[in-house]
């Protein structure tokens, strides 16, 4: 089964955003590349959703994927739609970007 993915509107601001501080930080082809190979990971959600860490610890039902160990991909699956809520630096404490959204 092949679910349908989507972006939250803070996703899609946090991809933006990542776009344009590594476009800032080396060039815009650098982060043209890196940001594909973050929409390649998201779109292999479709087929294996429940790949990702459980964290019903911060809310029911949300599982996160890491990205090359920098970026922590938050989403949901409901029925055959993954939401994909935020894509965070994995550093950063994951509990209030998400409580927030």
């Amino acid at each position: 089964m092949t679910y349908e993915v989507q972006l939250s509107a803070l996703a899609i601001e946090d991809l933006i955003a990542l776009h344009q501080w590594v476009s800032a930080e080396a060039d815009t082809p650098t982060a043209d590349s890196y940001l594909a190979r973050i929409e390649e990971r998201i779109a292999a959600l479709a087929d294996f959703p429940h790949r990702g860490s459980p964290r019903d610890d911060l809310i029911a039902g949300l599982r996160t994927l890491t990205f090359e160990r920098r970026l922590l991909i938050a989403y949901s699956v409901d029925g055959q739609v993954v939401t994909v809520q935020r894509v965070i630096n994995a550093l950063r404490d994951l509990g209030p970007a998400i409580r927030d959204s």
